[in-house]
């Protein structure tokens, strides 16, 4: 094989990991810099993002957004660790956050100020967060998948 095309078979390999391994939408960088920083003040390092777990949940953003509803699981739909899964995350443990705000930044808020979403938040055995952020009329539907990845 020529460098031409192994650099070219390169690209097709490395690039999509490069575009899906970041927040795709401000709101979700919003959300992603919020719960690292809430980390870094709580002593905690700060997560990694898992495209995975941010394909799960913003599939589930949508369905939310859809619906006009907020809902851990709807009538039908696989549970949390079974859309990640599907969506190739690798994880030991999984847990979720969910909201219905006017923006990200009210989001945080409400999870932080939510003693169960704030310990998803800071829980120290977790490693990495997908986040999906739908606006939906004036609203964001936004979901924050957090898990203990499997190495």
């Amino acid at each position: 094989m020529n460098i031409r095309k192994l650099i070219a078979l390169s690209l097709l390999v490395v690039i999509p990991i490069l575009v899906h391994s970041q927040p795709t939408s401000s709101s979700e960088k919003a959300l992603f810099e919020a719960v690292n920083h809430a980390r870094k003040s709580n002593g905690l390092p700060a997560l990694k993002w898992d495209y995975n777990l941010a394909a799960a949940a913003r599939k589930h953003a949508q369905e939310m957004a859809k619906r006009s509803s907020v809902e851990h699981t709807f009538p039908g739909e696989p549970s949390l660790p079974s859309r990640a899964t599907k969506a190739g995350a690798k994880f030991i443990s999984i847990s979720e956050n969910i909201a219905r705000a006017a923006n990200a930044k009210s989001a945080h808020s409400e999870f932080m100020n939510s003693p169960n979403h704030k310990a998803n938040i800071i829980d120290p055995d977790i490693d990495s967060v997908g986040i999906g952020a739908v606006e939906h009329g004036a609203e964001i539907f936004v979901v924050e998948d957090f898990s203990k990845g499997k190495k």
